[in-house]
């Protein structure tokens, strides 16, 4: 890594630099690349994170992935997540399922979890990031920084980098939170330990169908097959004592609290014990400095949406960083990334922590795709049966295409559906211009849609649009009387 080693504003090494790769710095990282934002990616680590960890995807990170150009690669390597089996004393209890299943529609083409272990899913982004120019620089950790008005001066092992914002995307043990001072608010989801281990069961000893649940009087214990691996995720509750993280640990505790032998787990690859909390910080913004996914807010692993509310955070920042840098947005945009991200983080981790509790099924809250901004200082108008911060659906494009197709990239989408009403011609290239059939999941009218796939502005006609999209650092002009 080449630095300029310079500590004004007069230079740069980056307009961008991003703590932390994991899956919402790899992501952020990848939608800034194809936006042509100069960004670094560091990670303290010399290799990246080797578990399953955050191993569920909901239907909405899936819409993201896809739009980040590796939605064939997900598929590929996952699987719908399978049926629980509870066990009893060496005997099978029957079959269950927790999750909500829902067959594709029309506007919503994913409508079940996937699973992927979350090693996959960085693997999968860090091959897209190299696609796209991008990589990351390993073994290099963030030591102090400063900040201006102009833009921050990093410390790192490796060096000293100068960049106009910092993301820190660096976990639940944030060393830019703390420097920052930030405080973390929440509580502890579960007093008790849990361990969490990715192993290896001798196929002969216990089928792969189901993820299959041992109730112990010691505590219950998981093991569920990670599609497109050999592997289980084992997960185990600790009422009483702290879990031994060592492979013959794993291997005793298996032995211990299900009919299977020490000898079938043939291997430990990765092994780690938490308490489940959940805590939101107080602001994600302080100067120059933003913070995202875990640095951010820690869930309760139970629901699956740690990882997906953090991925999602990448997503609504991405295009803010793209459009202030490089389009003339106005500062005042990066505001709105709090302003949007921290409820949505907040009623994330609510839900996390009643389904933790069994307080809660994992129902349709859980796959994120009624999540939105109609609230937020970004939304404008309505049309249809949309209200601007709703999730654009997908739908029919026509000509045999898809509007998921017709938005996916980094551009804004100004969508006409069922309408001829005068359009104007965008000098931007960030915006294009397209029209559709009628369709039941948008009604009739005129859509401007984000390019994180929300509805930011919305009517029957394109008045007012040109002002509102002027707020974005966009040129759309009032269309051309006929």
């Amino acid at each position: 890594m080449e630095l300029n080693n310079v500590k004004d504003g007069s230079s740069l090494d980056a307009d961008v630099l991003i703590v932390g790769a994991g899956p919402c710095g790899l992501a952020l990282a990848c939608d800034l690349a194809r936006r042509g934002v100069r960004h670094l990616l560091v990670e303290r680590s010399g290799t990246l994170f080797a578990g399953s960890r955050g191993k569920g995807i909901q239907p909405r990170t899936r819409e993201v992935l896809d739009d980040l150009g590796v939605g064939g690669a997900v598929r590929a390597h996952g699987g719908a997540a399978p049926v629980q089996m509870p066990w009893k004393d060496g005997e099978r209890l029957g079959a269950y399922d927790m999750f909500r299943r829902a067959a594709p529609t029309d506007a919503e083409p994913y409508g079940e979890p996937w699973m992927m272990p979350q090693w996959r899913t960085q693997e999968i982004l860090l091959a897209r990031l190299r696609e796209l120019g991008g990589d990351v620089v390993l073994s290099s950790a963030l030591t102090g920084f400063s900040q201006d008005a102009d833009g921050v001066t990093a410390h790192l092992t490796t060096g000293e980098v100068r960049a106009r914002h910092l993301v820190a995307a660096d976990g639940g043990r944030s060393t830019v939170r703390r420097a920052l001072s930030l405080a973390m608010e929440g509580e502890t989801v579960d007093p008790s330990p849990m361990l969490v281990a990715d192993v290896r069961i001798s196929p002969a000893a216990l089928d792969r169908l189901n993820w299959h649940i041992f109730v112990h009087d010691a505590g219950l214990l998981t093991l569920c097959p990670l599609p497109g691996t050999e592997d289980f995720q084992l997960v185990a509750q600790f009422p009483e004592g702290r879990p031994d993280t060592s492979a013959e640990g794993v291997q005793a505790l298996v032995a211990a609290r299900t009919h299977l032998g020490a000898d079938a787990v043939t291997e430990v690859r990765w092994s780690s014990d938490f308490r489940p909390r959940a805590a939101l910080v107080e602001r994600f913004r302080q100067g120059r400095v933003l913070l995202a996914g875990d640095a951010a807010h820690v869930h309760s692993p139970a629901g699956g949406q740690g990882l997906n509310t953090s991925v999602q955070d990448a997503y609504n920042l991405g295009w803010k960083l793209g459009q202030v840098l490089l389009h003339g947005a106005p500062e005042a945009l990066l505001e709105t990334y709090e302003q949007e991200r921290r409820p949505i983080a907040a009623e994330m981790l609510g839900l996390s922590t009643r389904i933790h509790r069994g307080e809660q099924q994992r129902g349709e809250d859980a796959q994120q795709l009624g999540l939105g901004y109609r609230e937020g200082p970004l939304s404008e108008g309505a049309a249809g049966v949309l209200v601007a911060g709703d999730r654009a659906p997908d739908g029919d494009a026509g000509g045999g295409r898809r509007l998921f197709d017709v938005f996916r990239g980094p551009h804004f989408t100004l969508l006409a559906v069922g309408t001829d009403a005068p359009l104007p011609v965008p000098d931007d290239v960030m915006v294009r211009v397209h029209r559709a059939p009628l369709s039941a999941a948008y009604g009739s009218g005129l859509f401007l849609v984000r390019p994180d796939g929300y509805v930011g502005w919305a009517g029957t006609t394109a008045e007012g649009l040109g002002a509102y999209a002027a707020r974005l650092g966009l040129a759309l002009p009032e269309p051309a009387a006929r």
